[in-house]
Formats: C-alpha cells, sequence, structure tokens
C-alpha cells in the first residue's frame, strides 16, 4: 500500500472512531473500565449532608470545626491492546476482513481511552510477539497505532495466543486494562489466560466471518489454510463433510468460551458483516452493571 493511500486510511479511521468514541463510548468507557481506587484530594470544611464518616478528626481537633476529607477516584488506566495479525484474520467474505475489523475495534476502543486520559499500549501477536508499543497518551500515538495496524506485516502467519499473554505478564508491570482482539483460532491458552488475568483486567473481542460457521453445498471446492499454506480439495454436496465442519466450529466456540469464563474474562463475538457498535455497548454495559 502507498503511504499516501495509508495516510487516507489513516485518516478516514480517525474520523470515524473519534466520532464513535465522541459520541457514543467515551461516556460507557469511563463507567466500564474502572482506576485503581479512590485517591485523597484535600480538605474542605463539613456541609450539611455530607457522610459524617469522612470527617478528619485531627483538622476538625486543630481548628475546633467539622472538616472532612475529600477523596477522587485514581483514574489513569494503562490500556493494552493484544492485537492478533496471524494470517487467518485475512479472511474476510462480506462487509470487510477480520483484520479490518479489528483495526476500526483498536481504533475506537484508543480514542475512548485517551479521551478518559488514559494509556494506550499494543502488542501485536502471531505465534510469537511481532512488535510491542509501550503505553502512551495523546492523539499522534493513537495515530501511530493505527498506521502500524494498516501498514504492519508479520514475519509469522500462525497463532499462539498464550506468547502474548505470557509477554503482557512480564512486560507491564502495574495492573493494565487489556483488549484482547483476535479470531482465537488457537487452543492452548487456558492456563496463560487464567494467570494473565490474575494480574491485568482482560476483555476478549472474538471476531469471525459469518462464512467460518458452515460449510455451504457448492460441490468440489479447493480450500486452504492461509496459517499453514496446506490446500485440500473437499466435495461441499458429502453431508457428512458439512456436518463435521460444523460440529468443529461448535466445538471450537465452546471450547474458546470455557476458556474466557474459567479465567473470568468478558467476552464478545463481532461479526465481519455487522455494525460493532452494538457489541461494544453490550460489552461496556455488562461490565457497567457490575460495578
Amino acid at each position: 500500500m502507498e503511504t499516501t493511500d495509508i495516510l487516507k486510511k489513516v485518516r478516514k479511521i480517525e474520523i470515524k472512531s473519534r466520532g464513535l468514541s465522541n459520541q457514543i463510548f467515551s461516556g460507557h468507557y469511563h463507567s466500564a473500565f474502572k482506576g485503581r481506587g479512590m485517591a485523597f484530594s484535600e480538605v474542605r470544611e463539613y456541609r450539611f449532608g455530607d457522610d459524617i464518616r469522612s470527617i478528619d478528626w485531627n483538622v476538625t481537633a486543630r481548628f475546633n470545626h467539622p472538616y472532612i476529607k475529600v477523596f477522587e477516584e485514581e483514574r489513569e488506566l494503562t490500556v493494552m491492546l493484544l492485537i492478533d495479525v496471524s494470517g487467518s484474520n485475512e479472511f474476510g467474505t462480506h462487509r470487510a476482513r477480520k483484520t479490518e475489523v479489528i483495526t476500526e475495534v483498536a481504533a475506537v476502543l484508543s480514542f475512548s481511552a485517551i479521551s478518559n486520559n488514559d494509556k494506550v499500549g499494543v502488542i501485536f501477536f502471531s505465534d510469537k510477539v511481532e512488535k510491542f508499543i509501550p503505553p502512551a497518551k495523546g492523539s499522534k500515538h493513537i495515530l501511530r497505532i493505527i498506521h502500524e495496524m494498516l501498514n504492519f506485516r508479520p514475519e509469522s502467519k500462525r497463532t499462539d495466543i498464550s506468547e502474548a499473554l505470557k509477554y503482557l505478564t512480564n512486560a507491564i508491570k502495574k495492573r493494565s486494562t487489556t483488549f484482547i482482539i483476535s479470531d482465537f483460532m488457537d487452543s492452548n491458552y487456558k492456563k496463560a489466560m487464567q494467570i494473565a488475568s490474575r494480574k491485568h483486567d482482560i476483555a476478549a473481542l472474538h471476531i469471525y466471518d459469518t462464512a467460518e460457521t458452515g460449510i455451504p453445498d457448492i460441490g468440489l471446492i479447493k480450500i486452504s489454510d492461509p496459517e499453514t499454506g496446506r490446500e485440500q480439495w473437499i466435495d461441499t454436496s458429502f453431508a457428512p463433510v458439512r456436518k463435521a465442519y460444523k460440529q468443529w466450529w461448535s466445538r471450537h466456540n465452546d471450547s474458546m468460551k470455557y476458556i474466557f469464563n474459567s479465567a473470568g474474562v468478558d467476552w464478545i463475538s463481532i461479526r465481519t458483516d455487522e455494525d460493532y457498535v452494538k457489541p461494544l455497548l453490550k460489552l461496556f454495559k455488562m461490565r457497567e452493571s457490575r460495578f
């Protein structure tokens, strides 16, 4: 992709993502993803209706007049985006490829984060950590992240979610709010997810294409695995072939959800042919209801 084309795409995504963030998500984001707690702000004179449990008895005794402690939410968060750049995300049959949806969703989350004065960092991963962008603030930083997402070419096409989660656990020392955005075409990441979720507040965003949920009856076709390059011919008119695939997809989804639930991770699924606004709002409101 030419530099001018990339810049146009960055600008297009910026306008859309910033608009969604400002109009829809920022308030929900603030409520759904809390800071580390309450920090002392100041002492002021007691007013009628104040909670007497907040009275500062030392200051009250000194001035012979009631004073209370005022606390503010310790708001600043570190937001980490774990972005799957493996080969399977190049797939898409309707509105967009999975990688395009991942980019837009990551951009919306990033603008929501910086509008709340949070830091944003990124881990691009395949079956290894391909690139790490340390957490920072500001629009210029977010535009760099979007540019990287559009222009990045991974060294590997395979997937190993455990590697990304282990890197997160080791590299980010303080607790972060982490969004892992992937099609989750992997299976052996349960332990790494459980360990990471003890240290970080993790939400999983599962991106998939509707064509992945079943094989249509269209006769003899050649299929290719985008991560291994392996090709084979299958006869889709043979009912047991279609049934076997559908069963595999069901087992894969059940396993994925089991891993999320066992690690206490919030999750949503987003189809490439649907508007991602509703699923994201669902995630935010799900979390808001717990606070």
